[in-house]
């Protein structure tokens, strides 16, 4: 049999992204593990990371809005000029 590849799907749901960026922060920031403590830590980073991934979340979401809007002709305006 042939063996299926799982596509990873392009659009990444708000729970994987924020582990992403979890992870990415706490490989970043290992050398202050020590100073701050490792629950301090895991705290800070748990915060932080969904503050960026809402926002990524939300830019996402605006341009494919954006893009929808712009693969729409704009007929309104065609009619109104043409009566001008």
């Amino acid at each position: 049999m042939s063996q299926q590849e799982t596509a990873s799907p392009t659009v990444s749901n708000k729970k994987q992204v924020r582990k992403e960026i979890g992870d990415k922060l706490t490989g970043a920031l290992a050398e202050y593990k020590q100073e701050l403590g490792e629950k301090k830590l895991a705290t800070h980073v748990k915060k932080v990371s969904k503050l960026i991934s809402r926002d990524l979340l939300k830019i996402s979401k605006k341009q494919k809005r954006d893009k929808k809007k712009a693969a729409k002709p704009a007929k309104k305006t065609a009619k109104v000029a043409a009566k001008k």
